[in-house]
């Protein structure tokens, strides 16, 4: 850093830049567009709000974002407010309990200049804004940070280079540990919430500020259509008239190894754990996000130093959406919402978390974990017509929950899921066609509107899901997918923690994918009289990465190999009488890209061939779904 970035923006207030608030408080000041010199020259638009008898310097609350400084994010709402607040609000809320509150328009988005590539400017551009936030009077040098998804990855990234003044983070669904594993990528497979997002935001930045076809070209494009042409190429794509996004989204997308490109600053937390600085941290996500293995080995790779604070919140709810209670067709009771359970609401976690660390306020008694339990309720159908699935919070010391202890169930040929593996050498067969693929319905997802959306449903197609051509048929019905179940469970079964799946597998084809959904199955009732097959966590392996994801590596002919997936983690009460049942199969889609099981680079296949896969269950050949479990006693009721 050159000292030519302290001080250098004035503090400009721009007339009609008052999106969202109007009418502003004489009680607070603010300093709209103010353009933050960052090291390489570019200037980022921010507003500063500041309590207007302020005497002397305060502690700053910061948050950067790709979604409007001036705008409305989507959750800062609760139960007993439910309409969100405008930033502009929210920032005069805090500002009036005695914070100075900066909203920033990251890189090339909104207000600000530059060329936007998704995550990788926000480590410096995070380091540079907090070095000139320390720098300016009204600062007492201790800068805390919040935001959900994007905005809590811009956090992290930042934190990574350890920045001047940051003290305290609110990271809410997001800041990737390893985006090749979570976020970006997912065992191999590229996660296609990438390309609706880039899609939904190039209508939003780049050329579509400076040209006005650039909106209504991409705004023209079918994008349901454009998913059935997969993969994407230079000039062949829906986003292709904003090629800013197109460049980084087929950058992503075809950068299957991982190498340097995925260990930069703002996609690989896990490589800074070391250097991390002692920033007491909230992490929160929840079962059915897009973040939950971010979110967990975040918590896990930096809470070995007493020095630096952590909480860690999970809940049953998609992503970001902490003050409801269904998702999916599945209702997880009245306890499912943050508010009135974990705190009053989050924005009032926030402010003490924020009034401990900045203002030395007294510390919270509070758990150092909170995960809700999913799969507590009784069953059948809501007056509303949803699953009621039910739950409730437990509190722990510490994830993994320190009292966990395995549980190992062996697939078995005669498609049950066992405590004891079965005898002699057995495998069973199928043909996964790429132009077939096993439809997504729900998971753990975000940002995929309109082609898919995440949470909990009845695992059998309907045409409301992207690729389901027989309604009403589970998809245990299909011959690509091959469920093990167990018997009627004798005892509630409490799992909670990681899940892991091995499976001795072989193909005919140079490349393809494993896919694995743990499934928590209902009994047949009045309201479901074949049963509910409730979606928990699914994950997917491609197997050119067996060796390594730095190793990508041809199948070999006639090779037999171990891999192992790995779905989220997860807490869930698989309640007696009902089965837990394990689907594996080679494809979710559109969660994940398709696997043309040709070998080549990836992203960039335009053939396909059907792949004779075949997975081993003998005494030699364990495959098997490992997993924890907790007590179910320590749930009440």
């Amino acid at each position: 850093m050159t000292d030519t970035l302290v001080n250098t923006a004035p503090a400009t207030s721009v007339a009609g830049n008052r999106s969202g608030f109007p009418d502003l408080p004489d009680d607070v000041t603010v300093d709209f567009n103010v353009m933050v010199r960052m090291r390489d020259g570019v200037h980022l638009a921010t507003d500063v709000y500041r309590p207007a008898n302020m005497t002397g310097a305060l502690p700053v609350i910061l948050e950067r974002t790709p979604y409007d400084k001036a705008g409305t994010p989507r959750t800062e709402l609760s139960v007993a407010r439910p309409d969100p607040m405008t930033r502009p609000e929210l920032a005069v809320r805090l500002a009036r309990l005695g914070y100075v509150v900066i909203w920033q328009d990251c890189r090339g988005r909104y207000a600000s200049e530059g060329h936007f590539t998704k995550y990788l400017s926000e480590g410096e551009d995070g380091f540079d804004t907090l070095e000139w936030i320390v720098a300016q009077p009204w600062c007492n040098g201790k800068v805390g940070m919040m935001g959900l998804s994007y905005d809590a990855h811009t956090q992290m990234a930042a934190a990574c280079l350890n920045p001047p003044g940051l003290v305290c983070m609110a990271v809410d669904s997001g800041g990737f540990s390893n985006a090749f594993t979570c976020g970006i990528r997912q065992g191999g497979a590229f996660e296609l919430k990438q390309a609706t997002w880039a899609y939904h935001r190039a209508m939003e930045g780049g050329a579509a500020l400076t040209d006005p076809r650039v909106k209504p070209a991409v705004a023209a494009e079918s994008l349901t259509d454009w998913f059935r042409v997969m993969p994407w190429g230079k000039g062949r794509s829906p986003v292709r008239w904003n090629p800013e996004y197109e460049d980084y989204l087929l950058e992503q997308w075809q950068r299957g190894t991982f190498d340097d490109f995925w260990k930069k600053v703002g996609i690989y937390a896990a490589g800074y754990y070391d250097s991390f600085p002692k920033v007491a941290t909230i992490f929160m996500s929840s079962w059915y996000d897009a973040y939950v293995q971010t979110t967990l080995e975040n918590y896990e790779g930096l809470k070995g130093d007493p020095d630096r604070p952590l909480r860690l919140i999970m809940g049953p709810w998609t992503h970001g959406n902490r003050s409801r209670t269904v998702f999916g067709d599945v209702d997880f009771g009245p306890a499912a919402t943050f508010d009135g359970q974990v705190d009053e609401d989050w924005l009032t976690c926030r402010i003490k978390w924020f009034d401990r660390w900045l203002k030395g306020a007294p510390a919270d008694a509070g758990a150092r974990v909170h995960l809700f339990v999913m799969g507590t309720g009784p069953g059948g159908r809501t007056g509303a017509g949803h699953l009621n699935h039910g739950g409730q919070w437990i509190t722990a010391t510490d994830w993994p929950l320190p009292e966990a202890r395995p549980l190992d169930l062996y697939l078995r040929p005669d498609m049950a899921l066992a405590a004891e593996p079965a005898a002699g050498e057995a495998a069973i067969s199928y043909d996964f066609d790429p132009a077939n693929p096993v439809p997504t319905i729900g998971g753990s997802l975000t940002s995929g509107e309109p082609v898919f959306t995440g949470g909990g449903f009845n695992q059998v197609e309907d045409a409301a899901f992207y690729g389901c051509t027989r309604p009403g048929m589970p998809l245990s019905a299909r011959p690509d997918v091959l469920s093990f179940e167990t018997d009627p469970l004798a005892e509630d079964t409490l799992v909670a923690g990681p899940v892991e799946v091995e499976l001795w597998v072989t193909s005919d084809a140079p490349d393809t994918d494993f896919t694995a959904k743990l499934v928590d199955v209902y009994p047949p009732c009045d309201d479901y009289p074949r049963g509910y097959a409730l979606n928990i966590t699914d994950g997917i392996f491609r197997c050119r990465y067996r060796n390594g994801f730095d190793r990508p590596e041809p199948i070999g002919n006639g090779e037999v190999f171990r891999i192992t997936i790995r779905p989220f983690a997860t807490a869930n009460l698989f309640k007696k009488g009902h089965r837990i049942r394990l689907d594996i199969s080679s494809s979710n889609f559109p969660k994940y890209d398709v696997n043309p099981n040709t070998g080549e680079p990836e992203g960039t296949s335009r053939r396909r061939r059907i792949a004779a896969n075949t997975v081993f269950m003998s005494e030699n050949r364990l495959s098997r779904l490992r997993m924890q479990i907790i007590d179910a006693t320590i749930l009440k009721g």
